[in-house]
């Protein structure tokens, strides 16, 4: 018995062998040895967070949203007016991303809208560090 099944096992294996052969022919894979990473000085890493520290990252104001009808939207035009959800002297939310950082107050600078710090937020915190306290 232990003969027949070897023969089936051989005769499954004679059978796949043709389509595994195709597959081996199209798919080549190679080991490659990788060298070994040396440890650097802590001072070129330092050099290499001053091109980030030199980079510019847009920052978003919200001041307030809401939500109109479709209908609504279609209507607006010049002269038009959206109320939106906060009172004016609420605090304006500042993102990097999708991320909220910090909550301030708008100012004018120069004749330019300008946002006035009030709290910066960390990761995961609510409460935040409040400017001047």
């Amino acid at each position: 018995m232990a003969d027949t099944a070897q023969a089936v096992v051989e005769e499954n294996v004679n059978q796949t062998q043709p389509q595994n052969d195709a597959a081996a022919q199209q798919t080549q894979a190679q080991s490659v040895d990788f060298p070994e990473v040396v440890q650097a000085d802590d001072t070129a890493a330092a050099g290499s967070i001053d091109i980030l520290l030199d980079m510019n990252v847009p920052v978003t104001v919200t001041v307030g949203q809401t939500e109109i009808q479709v209908r609504r939207l279609l209507q607006l035009g010049p002269g038009s007016v959206i109320k939106l959800d906060r009172p004016v002297d609420a605090p304006v939310d500042l993102y990097l991303k999708d991320t909220k950082f910090a909550t301030g107050s708008v100012v004018v600078v120069d004749n330019h809208f300008a946002v006035r710090i009030k709290q910066v937020l960390g990761l995961g915190d609510a409460g935040g560090k409040e400017v001047g306290k």
